[in-house]
């Protein structure tokens, strides 16, 4: 599995990179939240775009890839402690705290033209987004978003646990299932379906509906 982000318009894929926080150090360094497991991209592949806040949220690229701006990155490193799992970056240009304020919220996208290979095992989380999600031979509903479970003051993503599938199931409620290797069946992104062995019951202990509560 592989956390490089991806939302599509009607002639492009874009690829989120990292999502800027807020200004980290005296000389235009940015903190951003990282949404690949390769950062070393940054240094092989320095050339990206900047996007506005929200771009790769559904149907925004289509009214926002004219808002899109050219950038490379100079240095990146990722950083420990209360950040460790996010990553510092520093953009050309950018050499003032005041210039790195004027890139928060921005979101740092490539093409998806541009994403890393992956092993023959592996697929980008993204493309789960859409698919139909199977206990088995039974429907359970329809993948809507990927969740990254964080630690409890959000600073931080826990790297060992993992990814949520937010599934909008066909009574309506909405699912919270985790994507975990040990129930995988089978994942076919091109046919947008994702077969897995759930545990008895998991389903109803993940509810996110009022109806549980």
């Amino acid at each position: 599995m592989s956390a490089e982000s991806a939302e599509m318009d009607p002639s492009r894929q874009w690829t989120l990179l990292a999502r800027i926080l807020r200004p980290q150090g005296r000389k235009g360094e940015v903190l951003a939240d990282l949404f690949t497991d390769f950062p070393e991209r940054f240094a092989e592949y320095p050339h990206v775009h900047l996007a506005p806040p929200g771009f790769t949220e559904a149907g925004a690229a289509v009214s926002g890839a004219k808002d899109l701006k050219p950038a490379e990155i100079v240095g990146h490193w990722l950083p420990s402690g209360r950040n460790a799992g996010r990553i510092v970056l520093h953009f050309a240009a950018i050499e003032s705290i005041t210039q790195a304020e004027s890139l928060a919220g921005k979101e740092v996208v490539i093409a998806a033209t541009e994403r890393m290979q992956l092993e023959a095992d592996a697929v980008y989380i993204s493309d789960l987004i859409g698919c139909s999600l199977y206990d088995r031979d039974m429907l359970v509903g329809i993948v809507e978003d990927v969740q990254f479970p964080a630690s409890p003051d959000g600073s931080r993503r826990i790297e060992d646990a993992a990814p949520l599938l937010v599934v909008g199931a066909t009574d309506g409620e909405e699912l919270l299932i985790p994507f975990a290797k040990s129930y995988l069946m089978q994942v076919d992104t091109s046919a947008k379906t994702v077969r897995m062995e759930l545990p008895e019951g998991l389903a109803e202990i993940n509810r996110s509906g009022t109806s549980n509560k």
